[in-house]
């Protein structure tokens, strides 16, 4: 197998392939070219939902935060009360309860995570950890997913700086299938999956974007979009609640490293996908490893996405750009 040829990689996490098809850069490329969303240069709007003392569209005032603040979302997609399972074994459908909410990252409305200082980032962090552990406590919560969609292209509803927690009351399947890959690993060697991929990666050197002390983020060797990552701490921590001080300060470094990074690639504010992959609550997860994925769309250029169609939603994700040489144009760009 060469470097050009197509060939298919396995995810370690979920057991899935991708295939990876570099020969297919050289073809022309005739497809969407949109323009670059333009980033709020604002620090307040009188019109946004999300900025401090205004109004939201639920009808709630927001109070003159000036740090991180945290609300129940007015809509959310989970609610407290159950309803009926169905009873038919060709239409299933169980009840699925939970709490949802909004993380507003800073007052200012223009300042993402890419420009915020390492000591705004940390304070996000640490809420971040308080949230997990606080909804760790109800017996009625089995997972947390803390997430952000950044950019109008990823479904972002407002352009202030936030993410969100969705805390449900079962393990979500995704979540479940990374659990799963990493106990079997566990159970067959002792050590966890993802530390001993870390230490594989660290010795080759070759997707790797940047580092701290306590994180590491690369592009997985598995990585189905174009400039995917993958944040992976140094040692066996299973929860953002469990990291120490030093710990949130050196995943705030590199937060603020990466994300910069990804505006710097295509002189642009970067669209993404982020979340973070906890162990479950309420079920055992042996060798299960704290990690996020960053999954950006973008593909050549601050104006061309990636989209998974035909072949990719018919039967396998596939990919032009080895991960390989994403990580490259990262790393060249990071600091």
């Amino acid at each position: 197998m060469t470097d050009q040829a197509p060939h298919k990689r396995k995810n370690l996490l979920t057991g899935d392939w991708v295939l990876v098809s570099p020969h297919r850069l050289q073809r022309p490329w005739q497809g969407e070219a949109s323009k670059a969303a333009a980033t709020p240069a604002i620090s307040y709007d009188p019109d946004c939902y999300l900025c401090p003392g205004n109004k939201r569209a639920g009808g709630q005032s927001n109070p003159a935060y000036s740090g991180v603040y945290v609300f129940d979302n007015d809509y959310p997609a989970l609610l407290p009360e159950a309803g009926q399972p169905s009873e038919d074994p060709l239409l299933v459908a169980e009840p699925e309860t939970g709490v949802c909410r909004v993380i507003c990252y800073s007052p200012d409305h223009s300042r993402t995570m890419s420009q915020m200082s390492a000591e705004e980032i940390t304070a996000v962090v640490e809420v971040w950890g308080e949230q997990y552990a606080s909804l760790a406590s109800n017996p009625d919560i089995a997972a947390v997913t803390i997430f952000e969609n950044r950019g109008a292209m990823m479904g972002a509803s407002n352009p202030h700086p936030h993410g969100q927690l969705w805390a449900t009351s079962t393990t979500p399947p995704e979540l479940a299938r990374e659990c799963d890959q990493q106990a079997a690993h566990f159970e067959q060697t002792g050590r966890y999956l993802l530390l001993d991929y870390l230490d594989r990666e660290e010795k080759a050197d070759e997707r790797i974007v940047c580092a701290t002390e306590h994180f590491v983020a690369l592009v997985p060797f598995w990585a189905a979009w174009p400039f995917e990552t993958i944040v992976l701490p140094r040692r066996a921590v299973g929860n953002l609640a469990d990291l120490n001080a030093s710990e949130q300060k050196s995943l705030a470094k590199l937060l603020g490293d990466l994300t910069r990074a990804y505006d710097r690639l295509f002189d642009t504010s970067f669209p993404y996908t982020m979340g973070w992959h906890q162990q479950p609550v309420r079920e055992s997860a042996e060798g299960f490893l704290l990690h996020a994925h960053f999954y950006p769309p973008l593909l050549r250029s601050a104006t061309v996405r990636k989209h998974m169609v035909g072949f990719e939603m018919l039967a396998m994700p596939q990919r032009d750009i080895t991960p390989e040489t994403a990580a490259e144009r990262l790393r060249a760009v990071s600091t």
